[in-house]
């Protein structure tokens, strides 16, 4: 196997073996709300996750570009509050125009033909075209350093308050989301995604 010391690597390289080798990764794209210049950004994250089954919690590292936050990180920060969307298949195209940097009175949404709809329990609006989004308010910020003790990412642990499901993904009667209709975006490395392919299944040990 060919070996490499973390500590004999640079940044970039210690991305692309990560980002190379933890997929696929799910997508969060995420909207956020610039009050004082009442802009909706949104951008997609693929440092994604889950965090409890006590809580319903999401977490989402957001990395810095050298000293500088996110318009995301500081939306976040600001108003305590996100929606964050799962990206299907048929709105890849859409979630990667709002990857563009623009300044933060600009809303990445312009690049696309994408709606918004009014939120229930946060001020930020939704993707009304996204099959699945969650409402969410801040549960807990993680700046997280590197060993000079300067702030590479915002890991956020961000507390569900609402959930949506098209009707297209979700059965009501078992409460179950529907993987196959959802046909989730996965992110691999670089410009790379991909489809989910066949499901299988185990049943889990008892003992």
């Amino acid at each position: 196997m060919h070996h490499f010391k973390a500590e004999n690597l640079s940044s970039k390289q210690q991305y692309k073996f990560i980002s190379g080798s933890v997929i696929p990764r799910p997508i969060a794209w995420v909207t956020s709300l610039n009050e004082k210049d009442g802009v909706v950004n949104a951008a997609p994250y693929s440092f994604f996750s889950a965090a409890s089954n006590q809580l319903p919690l999401l977490t989402v590292a957001v990395l810095r570009a050298g000293d500088k936050i996110k318009d995301t990180t500081r939306n976040i920060l600001e108003q305590k509050e996100a929606v964050v969307h799962i990206v299907n298949v048929e709105l890849t195209k859409d979630m990667n125009e709002t990857s563009a940097p623009l300044a933060p009175n600009q809303t990445e949404l312009d690049r696309t033909s994408l709606s918004l709809v009014n939120s229930q329990t946060v001020k930020v609006p939704g993707i009304k075209e996204a099959r699945i989004r969650f409402e969410t308010k801040l549960h807990q910020h993680i700046p997280v350093e590197d060993e000079y003790g300067k702030i590479v990412t915002d890991l956020f642990l961000l507390k569900v308050t609402d959930f949506y499901f098209d009707e297209t993904v979700f059965d009501a009667e078992k409460e179950y989301i529907l993987p196959e209709a959802l046909n989730p975006t996965a992110r691999l490395s670089g410009n790379q995604y991909a489809e989910m392919g066949s499901l299988f299944s185990y049943e889990r040990p008892t003992e």
